[in-house]
């Protein structure tokens, strides 16, 4: 798998650098060609700070976000949205004043967030973040659950998006398809290369990949 790798650089911020291998993969909702290794992305602090800074020039000040809900193990770039965005004067509507950064659960596919979040999202403006947006089901069970919290989507956010909205709301990301040469994601049932009989590479999911062969 190591031997099919090319690392991509943002157009936007070249400190910003994506491994991308090929292969044959499988998601919980899909089938897809490229995985996107993201883990440094996620879990080194210059580097996850490079990608909050980018994705806060998105947006302007008319902007309010009172709390941001982090998929696919981006609570640290999160973290750093949250200062960013403060620091670019996104207004916040906490008595605080400051942004909530938090985490759901997720049970059996579902988006789950536990009784003491929920003042974070009752008549909050949220801002969804995400590691990979491919197929939306996943940004759209979070959407969901924000709006059945009592919650405003006021944002979505991406480190890559195979989709452009959600809802009518743009989805703003660093990677996109253009990028990624040859990216693929197929239904599993409409998988190309399962009926062209080719292995599975590797299981894949935002918390990282687990090689088959």
């Amino acid at each position: 798998m190591e031997a099919n790798m090319q690392k991509i650089l943002a157009k936007a911020d070249r400190r910003i650098k994506m491994k991308v291998f090929t292969g044959h993969f499988v998601t919980p909702h899909s089938h897809i060609t490229r995985y996107l290794d993201m883990t440094t992305l996620k879990t080194r602090a210059s580097e996850a700070s490079a990608v909050a800074e980018t994705l806060a020039q998105r947006y302007t000040m008319q902007t309010i976000v009172d709390t941001i809900v982090c998929l696919d193990n981006t609570e640290v770039i999160g973290a750093y949205l949250a200062a960013e965005l403060t620091k670019t004067g996104i207004v916040s509507m906490n008595a605080h004043q400051t942004i909530y950064v938090i985490k759901p659960e997720i049970i059996s596919g579902q988006i789950v967030f536990r009784d003491n979040y929920k003042p974070m999202l009752e008549k909050k403006n949220v801002f969804i973040l995400m590691g990979t947006a491919s197929t939306g089901e996943s940004l759209e069970n979070c959407y969901h659950s924000v709006i059945y919290h009592g919650g405003k989507v006021a944002g979505i956010s991406a480190v890559f998006s195979a989709i452009t909205k959600m809802d009518g709301i743009p989805i703003e990301s660093i990677f996109s398809t253009q990028d990624i040469p040859n990216y693929a994601s197929h239904k599993p049932n409409e998988c190309p290369l399962c009926k062209q009989g080719e292995p599975i590479t590797a299981l894949v999911n935002g918390y990282g990949y687990s090689k088959l062969q």
